[in-house]
């Protein structure tokens, strides 16, 4: 099992709403998952992965979860490759540019 230090740059799991008492207009599939919230933060004491810790983010708010990642990375895409997103970008550059020249 992996081991965090205090002081140590980790991200939490949070349940904010268990499966079940979602609002009533959220669909039926989404009713049966948890909602959850992540956050990252200073490790405020010694810990291993799947152990309830407290964090401080960097805002100074102290947050309470469930140790899901040490040192997380940050990972941002924008998703699938859409090919209308394609035909766009050309039509785009004929109305701007007059063409491929």
């Amino acid at each position: 099992m992996k081991t965090a230090k205090k002081g140590d740059w980790v991200q939490i799991e949070e349940i904010v709403l268990p499966a079940g008492h979602r609002a009533p207009q959220v669909p039926e599939d989404t009713q049966k998952c948890d909602l959850k919230l992540w956050v990252k933060g200073v490790l405020q004491a010694d810990a291993e992965l799947g152990d309830e810790v407290e964090i401080k983010t960097v805002t100074g708010r102290t947050a309470k979860g469930t140790l899901c990642e040490i040192n997380p990375r940050y990972v941002h895409d924008y998703g699938n490759f859409q090919p209308e997103l394609l035909q766009v970008e050309l039509q785009l550059k004929e109305i701007l540019f007059g063409g491929d020249e």
